[in-house]
This record gives C-alpha cells, sequence and structure tokens, in this order.
C-alpha cells in the first residue's frame, strides 16, 4: 500500500508497510501512481505523452525512472506487502500482565471550572476527593509488582488538578525513590498542571523530579478566558501566563508541553500557537476538544476544512522559523523517519487498558483517565488487582486490524488504530472508529512528514 500526496513543494510517496518515505520529482511520482495497474508500455506512453513538452525530459529519463521505481519494489521499498496481521494478536500476549505506566489522579477535584472540561471539572462524573498517600503508596507497589522486568516506568500525576494535593505529590514521589534500586526501577515522572498553584516551591520540584511538564494555556488571552475560568467566572490566563514563563525559564526551556485545546471557538488555532511563541514557549501542543456530542465547544463538519487548513500553514510556519534558526516542536508533528516506532506500537497502539492504566483517588483502576468514571470500564483495584478480565480481553484484542474500517487506510500504522476513549465516546465502541478524528489525524501525519522532509533536505 502506497499514499502519495503534494504538500509544501514536495512530491511525497509512502510506502506504508515498509515505513519508506520517498520524496521524488513529478515523474517519478506519476509513474508510481499508475505501477501497479498498468504494464510497463502503457506507463511509458503515458510518460512520454504527458511531458512530451518538457525539453528537460526524455524517453530515455522515463524509462530510467521507471526501472528505479522497479528496483525500489525489488528491495521491499514500495508496495511493500502488509505481513503484520497475523503477529498483532500476539505481540500484545507477549507483554500480558505487564504494566509499564500509571495515571495517579492525585486530585479528583480543580481551582478551575473549565465548561469543556471532559473530567467534569475535575470530579470524573463522581465525587470530589483527593488521593490519600497510602493510597498512591500501593499505586507505586502495584506498579512495581506488575512491571516485569521493565526498568523504565512512568508515572503522570493527574487531576483535576494535581497542585490541589501537592504534599502527597511529594510524597510519593520520595517513596518511588526509596525503593528504585532495591526494584531495580527508574520512575519517570509527569506533572500535568493548569498552572494556579505554581510557586518557586513547585518549580524547584518539578526541576528535581519531573521528566517532563505539562502546562494548560490555550493561546490567546481572549480565547483562553473563554473557557478556563475559576469558580467566580474570572479568566486565569494573566494569572498563570508569569507562573509559566518563570518554570520555563527554570527549565531552560526543555522538557515542558505547553498544551492547548482548540475548539469551535476557535478552530483558527495557528492564532493561538503564534501567541505561545510571543510568549516564549517553543514546546507546543494543541489538541481538538474532547467533548460530548452537541456541546456547544464540539468541532463541527464547518470547522473542518478551517482546522486542515490551519495544520498545513502550522507546517509552513515551521519550515520558515526553522531557516530563521528559531525551531519550535509541535507535539504531533513529532515523526522520526529513521527510527521510529517499533511494529509492536504501530500495530497496537499506546497499550491502555493493558500496560497502561488510571488509578482514582480511591484506588479503582480504569484504562486511561478517559474513561474514568465509566463504570463499566473499571478493570479493578491496586489491591486486588484487575478482575474485570472482560474488559481487559477487549483492550488487549484492540489493534489496527481489530477495526476492518482502517484496512484500507494509509495511516493504520501511523494511528495503530486510533484512541479507544476517542472511539468509544463518539460510536459506542472501543474499536469503533471516529471519523472527524481520523481526518485530522491523516493531515496532521502528512504535514509531520513533510516538515521532516524539509528539515532532512533542506539541512535545517
Amino acid at each position: 500500500m502506497i499514499h502519495q500526496y503534494k504538500l509544501g513543494g514536495y512530491n511525497i510517496v509512502l510506502d506504508i508497510c515498509s515505513g519508506s518515505v520517498h520524496a521524488v520529482d513529478e515523474v517519478a511520482y506519476d509513474i508510481i501512481a499508475m505501477f501497479e495497474t498498468h504494464d510497463r508500455e502503457t506507463v511509458l506512453r503515458a510518460m512520454a505523452k504527458k511531458y512530451a513538452d518538457r525539453d528537460d525530459i526524455t524517453e530515455e529519463d522515463i524509462r530510467e525512472c521507471y526501472d528505479q521505481v522497479v528496483m525500489l519494489k525489488e528491495r521491499g521499498k514500495l508496495f511493500a506487502p502488509d505481513t503484520f496481521e497475523p503477529m498483532a494478536g500476539h505481540l500484545k500476549e507477549k507483554t500480558s500482565g505487564v504494566v509499564k505506566a500509571l495515571c495517579l489522579h492525585i486530585a479528583h477535584t480543580c481551582n478551575l471550572n473549565c465548561s469543556y472540561c471532559f473530567a467534569s471539572q475535575g470530579k470524573y462524573h463522581g465525587d470530589r476527593a483527593v488521593m490519600s498517600f497510602e493510597v498512591g503508596k500501593q499505586a507505586l507497589d502495584f506498579l512495581v509488582a506488575h512491571s516485569g522486568s521493565r526498568r523504565n516506568l512512568e508515572v503522570d500525576f493527574f487531576g483535576g488538578e494535581p497542585l490541589m494535593n501537592f504534599n502527597v505529590v511529594k510524597q510519593l514521589v520520595a517513596y518511588a525513590r526509596s525503593i528504585e534500586k532495591e526494584h531495580k526501577k527508574n520512575f519517570r515522572f509527569t506533572l500535568t498542571t493548569n498552572g494556579m498553584l505554581i510557586d518557586d516551591d513547585v518549580i524547584d520540584f518539578a526541576n528535581r523530579e519531573m521528566s517532563n511538564v505539562v502546562l494548560s494555556l490555550d493561546g490567546r488571552k481572549e480565547i483562553h478566558d473563554r473557557f478556563r475560568v475559576d469558580y467566580a467566572g474570572n479568566g486565569s490566563w494573566e494569572r498563570i501566563v508569569p507562573k509559566f514563563q518563570k518554570l520555563v525559564e527554570a527549565r531552560g526551556g526543555k522538557n515542558y508541553y505547553m498544551r492547548g485545546t482548540f475548539t469551535h471557538a476557535n478552530p483558527d488555532f495557528l492564532t493561538d500557537i503564534q501567541q505561545m511563541l510571543d510568549l516564549g514557549f517553543t514546546e507546543l501542543s494543541m489538541e481538538p476538544v474532547v467533548c460530548a456530542p452537541g456541546d456547544p465547544s464540539e468541532l463541527t463538519e464547518e470547522d473542518l476544512p478551517i482546522v486542515l487548513d490551519q495544520y498545513e500553514k502550522l507546517a509552513e510556519l515551521m519550515r520558515e522559523r526553522d531557516k530563521a534558526g528559531k525551531p519550535f516542536t509541535f507535539y504531533h508533528y513529532m515523526i522520526d523517519l529513521t527510527g521510529g516506532p517499533c511494529i509492536y506500537k504501530r500495530i497496537s497502539g499506546c497499550g491502555s487498558g493493558t500496560e497502561y492504566m488510571a488509578v482514582t483517588p480511591w484506588g479503582d483502576l480504569y484504562p486511561c483517565h478517559q474513561f474514568v468514571g465509566e463504570e463499566e470500564f473499571k478493570l479493578g483495584n491496586i489491591w486486588d488487582g484487575v478482575d474485570n478480565t472482560a474488559i481487559q480481553d477487549e483492550f488487549m484484542s484492540c489493534n489496527v486490524y481489530s477495526r476492518p474500517e482502517c484496512r484500507d487506510c494509509w495511516a493504520k500504522l501511523y494511528c495503530s488504530g486510533g484512541c479507544a476513549a476517542n472511539a468509544y465516546h463518539s460510536t459506542g465502541s472501543v474499536k469503533g472508529v471516529y471519523k472527524y478524528g481520523c481526518e485530522l489525524f491523516k493531515k496532521r501525519m502528512e504535514c509531520a512528514i513533510m516538515v521532516a522532509v524539509a528539515r532532512t533536505l533542506e539541512g535545517n
């Protein structure tokens, strides 16, 4: 399977199953488009006719180009067969019972009242609560006990707003550090915060202990303050931006993400990214809103062409900033054309419900943070382990080949079948397909690959 597209002045050909990316001239691009469905002589005649008026392209050039396409196919770099389906379930079975990451819901409460919050302002459709040290300690013990031979373990302090329970965060990190050597583990922590409670103590602690810090900012003040308000209805932009700037400067401008959300109110999200850049932030992410169907914030079909255009303009902005020596990172455009994810990840996805789980303040286990509060998805708890094996088996079998709609999609080994939570909330099944999200993902991948090609070929 191949995918061809033109973007940023490049003719790009993706060979899906080999992972090869080709930036080619017009003749090669056109030959590849006909190669599988027409014989050699038909292709050569078509090319000779199309380029008859081009003095710089001879029939000999066309024949040579055709032969190079043949060679690439013989070397498995074009039209490579899909040999991965038989191993899809087997690869996941090999890691069955091994947990590598937990999302600790350290606080099911929040000091902001964001109208689009998928977590019901931190309550997750339940009661407000904070995690005790005892529950958090047991969660870390559960992770160690179920991590098998894995050395590196990931823990995300999440909410609500985790800094509303900061003392327990500090206690849990200290406990984890105290057991690392004994169990031959290495904990990597992430903190996700809205910034309202950031102070010098938080900054110093984060710089010592957090491998990554995720900071919530929606870009423009008017957009941010429209949604991210306190319980008195006041916007938070002016209060958090100076704190974010101080934290990022203290981290040396690294190991953080400025994470924004775009909604129906700002499908022109590039303006928000530009605002973040103007504030000095260069590690950026803008995520499409996750909300209930019919919510005023929901992205609409009318928004779709605007959003797709914004992704293309974002790619061009990245190229411009590269040339000016002012590069920035956009999370969804991070792609490695030489290494990239292993085939296990390309087939199996994020590992929610199997390798990765969320823990509530009461110690209940869910497949990921977006399922918390959905009682039918409760897997078990951190004391007794997983007892809802039917749900876990469903997530175990959730791979790119379990979705018939994905079979002929060029992006299937890039998205790995997509987000199970988005699929469930849009279709009622974790093996469904969130079609709107698919369109956004495919455009992001085209743009990301184009930027990577440009950086490789243009030396940026």
